[in-house]
């Protein structure tokens, strides 16, 4: 997790820095609804490489959004969900697709 002093002052660039790309959302988005194991993620993120996915699953672990369950298993489980934290920003993520929805009647 980042310290205070490596994030913004101001609370909406604390949280751009946080989530503040396209692929970092749709994982969320996912990962709301229940945990998911890698490849059902990349199947589902259409356009996203392995690599992109595994950096920003790495990123919102670090950052203490999401969590990484290892089975150690043969073969490998691994699975990722929603750490208390980030079940914080459902309400975000409602509130853009509430608008998305609003948007798109608009139009």
């Amino acid at each position: 997790m980042k310290s205070k002093n490596e994030l913004p002052e101001c609370p909406v660039a604390t949280t751009v820095n946080l989530i503040g790309n396209k692929w970092k959302l749709l994982i969320i988005r996912n990962l709301m609804s229940r945990s998911w194991r890698f490849n059902e993620l990349l199947k589902s993120l259409k356009g996203i490489s392995q690599k992109v996915l595994t950096d920003n699953l790495r990123q919102l672990e670090k950052d203490g959004i999401i969590y990484r369950k290892d089975y150690k298993t043969n073969p490998p489980k691994v699975e990722y969900g929603m750490t208390n934290l980030g079940l914080e920003l459902s309400k975000m993520l409602d509130t853009m697709a509430s608008f998305g929805e609003f948007y798109k009647s608009q139009i």
